[in-house]
């Protein structure tokens, strides 16, 4: 019970200080710190399916950008859409594509389940690059950011940073009711023994799929707040660059927990500022790929249940040094 108040304490910690940092921060703290909680979002989406199923999926990016490539495609070229409907269309288009991947590839395991998933990912990459509905390699740019009833606008930085925190927020609370629920416990068993859940009478197929649609969804809420935060969208929004980056995130951050996804996405996206500072590293700052692979292989040999289980590891290792510094003073008594 202590530990469940201490993990509520720690997130309700954070939310509380991502709401008050636009009031100590400038412009460009809270533009990064958006696009931080957006990527959030995205990691929360693939922790449902790697953390809470099991499923290795490669291909979340396709849902990510379909959400982004919607929010721009769906908005009329003067003027601006209404944030109430544009907004669940992107989600819907997002999810509807998720569920369709996730028909074909659940019937496939493993490495296989990886390869398809990547190949469904690929080809929604090419439907954009390469054909006139998504610009091609130039991408297409939003001219006109949604806003509701004159009550949100988007336009305005500040307005999108507390809506992208709403959303964030909302999203998070809806896995933890979802993880605890049957469902969740369901998925939760999936990925501890799918072959024990199926021996007991549940079918699995369905739970998969209803967990890679709600993903899908998840991820293309993602897409559009990139959209809208950025103006722009181009195809690398769907490249499997993207697919390995909200990975890592959610492996940097810790498997399994959905406060793991949330730091993990923190810890990457400072990372890579971190190393893409000149005022720091000078010249050196334009090979920040190589400082931020050598800082994640570190953690993962160091971290191996990610930064989530840091606080644990370091009390597991004064409970040892403690025991051994009690054994050796017996020893000399």
């Amino acid at each position: 019970m202590n530990t469940d108040k201490s993990k509520f304490v720690f997130v309700a910690a954070c939310f509380l200080a991502l709401a008050v940092w636009p009031f100590m921060a400038g412009s460009y703290g809270v533009d990064l710190v958006t696009k931080i909680m957006i990527y959030a979002i995205f990691a929360l989406s693939l922790e449902l399916l790697v953390g809470s199923t099991g499923l290795v999926c490669f291909g979340q990016a396709a849902f990510f950008g379909i959400g982004a490539y919607g929010a721009v495609l769906l908005s009329p070229e003067s003027g601006s859409a209404s944030l109430l409907w544009l907004l669940p269309a992107c989600i819907v288009l997002a999810a509807l594509y998720a569920l369709a991947v996730g028909a074909l590839s659940l019937r496939t395991k493993g490495v296989y389940f990886i390869m398809v998933t990547l190949a469904f990912a690929q080809m929604a990459y090419y439907v954009v690059h390469d054909t006139p509905l998504g610009g091609g390699t130039d991408g297409i740019y939003l001219y006109g950011k949604p806003s509701l009833a004159g009550l949100i606008d988007l336009n305005q930085g500040l307005q999108l940073y507390f809506f992208t925190w709403l959303c964030l927020l909302a999203t998070f609370v809806k896995l933890a009711v979802l993880l605890k629920s049957r469902f969740g416990r369901a998925l939760a068993g999936i990925r501890v023994n799918e072959q024990r859940m199926r021996a007991t009478g549940f079918s699995t197929y369905p739970y998969k799929l209803a967990a890679f649609t709600v993903s899908g969804g998840i991820a293309g809420l993602a897409g559009f707040l990139f959209a809208v935060k950025d103006g722009y969208v181009n195809p690398e929004l769907l490249s499997w660059h993207l697919s390995g980056a909200v990975l890592i995130m959610i492996i940097l951050g810790g498997l399994g927990h959905l406060r793991g996804a949330l730091i993990g996405a923190f810890a990457f996206a400072l990372l890579q500022e971190f190393f893409k500072s000149e005022a720091i590293f000078g010249s050196f700052a334009k090979h920040w790929h190589l400082g931020l692979g050598i800082t994640i292989i570190l953690s993962v040999a160091l971290l191996p249940k990610g930064l989530v289980g840091l606080p644990a590891q370091w009390r597991e290792r004064l409970v040892g040094r403690g025991a051994r510094a009690r054994g050796a003073a017996g020893e000399t008594q």
